[in-house]
């Protein structure tokens, strides 16, 4: 039988297999009782003849090393990276920046007083009175605090904080929901939170919108899933912008089919309303658990029914804690108070089937230069651009970088990095995305993607399109649609995880080549200095033809390419200070890496009998 074995290796042919006859022609092999250290994983395997003990442990690593959980005969192999040996770049300043910096510094405390105003802007929820109303009249829990008692730790990320600012029917704070991911039981898990105290939980078109994207990243980054659900339905008025097509209210259900067929957990508190379309969310999670006196499910609730029928019903009655868990079966937990319904959730996430890593205990170098340095490279605009070397700097562990085809295309600049511990390979725009440099970011994604690296873009595009000025110019600019086109496609077709910083302009097709919101990053975020829009404030002059139109696209364009503007309509994940990007990457790159300490991700299917 061994002998077949070894056959099956083919390694060396004839001479394995004679080596193997002589062996079991001298003497048959039988494994003992006693054991010795294995030099290759370093644990205890039985004894085998000294003679047969290298064949016999290249035939166990053939079969068992090329798993996930890379488990050798007996013990899990630790596997620690290759050591870093990457460059220290300069990140000093010289002189010569000093007035630009300096312009940049004060353009950024203004956008991070904006910041600051819009944070507490939406801490406040729905206002003192909506507050009020909920926690004494109602008796219920506020959002942030429902996720203090859900979560390990505030250490979470929370996902475009700002949505639904400054949009035409009015301020919807946070979009009238809470999305972000953090840590249950140290498992990383999205979580959709409705915040009652916003128009009573009611769902406009961009809360709708801001749940599909939590979902999504969900999706794409096979995190558990854990809503909140608190709401009182569509609001009615908006209808034709939340009901009816594709990717509005009933891709939500759609997206908790397909979570569940690709095996992505989902569990639903029902901490308050769950009427119409919201009572669907519990019911086709894989768990779900009801509060007591406040949690209540139905399509329609006692005032539909008493319009209907003329039947007077209370909601515990119609649709409540004890009729759902006892008779109909849609809840499988049933909570006395809130507390005691995200200790059933957090009880739920633990009988997962993670096996995370022990925590490492390898620390990240921290960058040579301060954080604090980049509110003064954030660039005020296109022209206050300084290297961006200087800002890459400041986001690497130690400051280290090693540039990839450095005297190449330079006006992108493609390195290999770390970013606490992370590897990950950097694409960051230098300049104009030219033809030599859109050949060169092509042939670096793809080379990431074949190395399984995750991305890391920088973007500050060119504010407006090349002009064609001459038959040289114009043949130019041919060139380099070919070259950027060759980029996207690199981008599009990467398999590796991708996140997207804006930290100056987003303007016009290089954003695309520069993975943009369009092409699916894992992450997206803005600076508060950054600017998104098909063409900068200012650079519509060759397209108008008078001093008036000019003036009206400028003015249109200032106000709608700003930060604030894009992520209230949740173009991105959110904006985040320059200080804190460095940290806000490494949490990213956790959480996507998650996915790997998940056991049971394929399901294995039944072959086809046919009788």
């Amino acid at each position: 039988m061994f002998y077949c074995m070894l056959r099956s290796l083919n390694n060396n042919g004839k001479n394995l297999i004679r080596l193997a006859k002589a062996s079991v022609s001298q003497r048959p092999w039988s494994c003992d009782t006693s054991s010795k250290l294995c030099t290759v994983c370093h644990s205890t395997h039985s004894t085998v003849p000294s003679n047969l003990r290298p064949i016999t442990h290249v035939f166990q690593r053939h079969w068992t090393h090329q798993t996930t959980s890379y488990r050798c005969v007996g013990s899990t192999v630790r596997r620690k990276p290759l050591p870093s040996a990457f460059p220290v770049i300069d990140g000093g300043f010289q002189p010569v920046h000093k007035h630009v910096y300096e312009a940049n510094l004060r353009n950024s405390l203004i956008c991070q007083q904006k910041y600051l105003e819009h944070k507490q802007k939406v801490l406040k929820g729905g206002g003192e009175n909506a507050i009020a109303r909920h926690t004494q009249r109602n008796r219920k829990v506020l959002v942030r605090d429902r996720l203090r008692m859900l979560l390990d730790d505030e250490n979470y990320l929370e996902l475009s904080p700002f949505a639904g600012d400054g949009l035409p029917y009015g301020d919807i704070p946070s979009a009238g929901c809470l999305t972000g991911i953090g840590q249950i039981n140290g498992l990383w898990c999205v979580f959709i939170a409705n915040d009652a105290t916003v128009k009573g939980g009611t769902a406009y078109p961009i809360t709708v919108k801001k749940q599909l994207r939590a979902q999504d990243v969900a999706m794409q980054n096979r995190l558990p899933c854990v809503y909140l659900v608190d709401s009182g339905g569509a609001f009615l008025p908006l209808q034709s912008e939340i009901f009816p097509d594709k990717n509005q209210g009933g891709r939500t259900f759609y997206n908790e089919a397909v979570m569940s067929a690709m095996k992505i957990p989902q569990v639903a508190v029902v901490c308050g309303s769950c009427t119409a379309g919201g009572a669907y969310v519990p019911t086709m999670a894989e768990e779900a658990v009801i509060v007591h006196r406040i949690g209540t499910i139905f399509l329609g609730g006692p005032p539909l029914v008493k319009a209907a029928t003329g039947e007077e019903v209370t909601p515990e009655d119609l649709g409540g804690a004890r009729l759902h868990s006892e008779v109909s079966g849609c809840v499988d937990h049933f909570a006395t108070v809130e507390s005691e319904a995200y200790e059933y959730t957090r009880n739920i996430i633990s009988t997962l089937n993670f096996e995370l890593p022990e925590e490492s205990s390898i620390q990240s170098e921290e960058p040579l230069h301060s954080s604090e340095d980049l509110l003064g490279l954030a660039p005020r605009s296109y022209n206050y651009s300084l290297d961006v070397r200087l800002i890459v700097s400041r986001l690497t562990d130690g400051s280290r970088f090693q540039e990839f085809k450095a005297r190449y295309g330079t006006t992108l600049v493609t390195g290999f990095a770390k970013i606490e511990g992370h590897q990950v390979g950097i694409v960051a725009n230098n300049g104009e995305l030219t033809y030599d440099a859109s050949l060169k970011g092509s042939h670096f994604v793809q080379l990431c993607d074949q190395r399984d690296m995750p991305l890391i873009f920088l973007q500050n595009t060119s504010p407006a399109p090349s002009h064609t000025f001459s038959q040289a110019k114009a043949e130019s600019n041919t060139n380099r649609l070919k070259a950027q086109g060759s980029m996207m496609s690199a981008v599009a077709c990467a398999s590796v995880p991708k996140i997207t910083v804006v930290i100056g302009g987003c303007h016009g097709s290089d954003s695309y080549a520069m993975c943009g919101r369009a092409f699916d990053p894992n992450f997206l975020f803005l600076w508060p200095n950054a600017k998104v829009s098909i063409l900068a404030p200012g650079h519509s002059h060759a397209l108008m033809h008078t001093e008036e139109e000019v003036t009206q696209i400028n003015e249109m364009l200032e106000e709608e390419s700003s930060a604030f503007f894009s992520t209230g309509r949740l173009w991105d994940d959110g904006v985040i200070l320059p200080q804190d990007t460095r940290q806000v990457l490494g949490k990213c790159l956790k959480i996507i890496k998650q996915q790997v300490y998940q056991l049971s991700r394929e399901r294995m299917r039944t072959p086809f009998l046919r009788l």
